[in-house]
């Protein structure tokens, strides 16, 4: 009895201490060899508040880039090094995790100001301090899913501050790309003879309709409306906690910024679409589109590009690709980015 109570008393011990490792465990990002290189994991005060930064990329002369995740609250500092590899060839590549997002999360803040607004001026003071740090006068914009509603406003209200805006995953008129996605995942599902899944989806048409919900992400990806060519990096915990960027603490905060992010500024989002606040774009513009998206629908971001006024702009369809274009076929985005950007 005693070798047993010994031992539940030691395997309570190393429990004990494996949890406050990984809950403190310290997060870094890979180096990059290289006299002018730049590999740097850190948390810079942007706009009055904490924001982890990601900075990487083999020469700090190269162009740079900002990319605004998506989510709301859908941090990609957690798995972007494994996607943005051959970027960082001849891009110095930023991203960030947005207030009240991933490690951006601060249990104490306040954050019962949160609004698209403020994530605008959050990055448009990002863009300032990565402008300094760098030496550079501009930087190339790239909004992703979510953050291209932040990221399309950022570029209308500053365009001099950047190089081009960049849309993957574009989001456009919110609710019809909403109804996009449920027509995609009922006529799916009837393909497949999955009767449960057509009645549901079919008794959210009015809702759907209406602008009170967005179409089950769960279903999109399912039917394959979300990736084809990756599995979902987004919200996957077992990557998370196996990748250098983050630990178990992040973890827990990712979770705590998703919910409440999502809860804030969702509503917004379908309420007031970007295709309504930003019609004209005074900086070339460029969306790039997976071809079965129906997560932010493509058919709905070529309507929304038609009708933008821009000074220059350029509608690429990515073929094999839904929502994740950038990772789905990253060589092919990699040469584009090059081809467009490097002179």
């Amino acid at each position: 009895m005693k070798k047993i109570m010994k031992f539940i008393k030691y395997t309570g011990i190393i429990t004990i201490v494996l949890i406050i490792t990984a809950l403190l465990f310290p997060t870094w990002t890979s180096h990059i060899k290289g006299n002018n290189s730049v590999s740097a994991l850190e948390q810079v005060k942007i706009n009055g508040s904490n924001h982890e930064v990601m900075i990487r990329g083999k020469d700090k002369d190269n162009p740079v880039i900002i990319f605004v995740h998506g989510g709301p609250g859908c941090s990609e500092i957690p798995y972007a090094s494994k996607y943005q590899n051959l970027l960082e060839n001849n891009f110095t590549v930023v991203n960030y995790d947005q207030r009240a997002s991933g490690k951006s999360y601060h249990f104490f803040e306040d954050y019962s100001n949160l609004s698209s607004d403020l994530l605008v001026d959050d990055l448009l003071a990002l863009t300032d301090y990565i402008s300094d740090r760098l030496g550079k006068e501009k930087v190339i914009l790239i909004g992703h899913s979510y953050g291209t509603y932040i990221a399309t406003q950022a570029a209308s209200k500053v365009p001099e501050k950047f190089t081009a805006y960049v849309g993957i995953g574009q989001m456009s008129d919110t609710v019809g790309s909403e109804i996009d996605g449920l027509n995609y995942v009922i006529q799916q599902a009837e393909s497949d003879g999955n009767t449960e899944d057509v009645l549901y989806l079919q008794g959210l048409t009015k809702q759907v309709e209406n602008g009170e919900m967005y179409t089950p992400r769960k279903y999109i990806a399912k039917y394959g409306g979300a990736s084809r060519l990756i599995d979902i990096p987004d919200g996957n915990i077992i990557n998370m906690l196996f990748s250098r960027e983050y630990n178990l603490l992040d973890v827990i905060r990712y979770n705590y910024g998703l919910s409440y992010s999502q809860k804030t500024l969702l509503e917004e989002a379908m309420e007031n679409s970007v295709s309504t606040k930003v019609k004209k774009l005074e900086l070339p513009c460029y969306f790039v589109m997976g071809k079965y998206d129906y997560q932010t629908s493509s058919n709905a971001a070529k309507k929304y590009f038609d009708m933008i006024e821009a000074d220059k702009k350029e509608f690429i369809a990515f073929e094999q690709s839904a929502h994740y274009p950038q990772f789905e076929e990253k060589e092919k985005f990699y040469k584009w980015m090059c081809d467009t950007f490097i002179k």
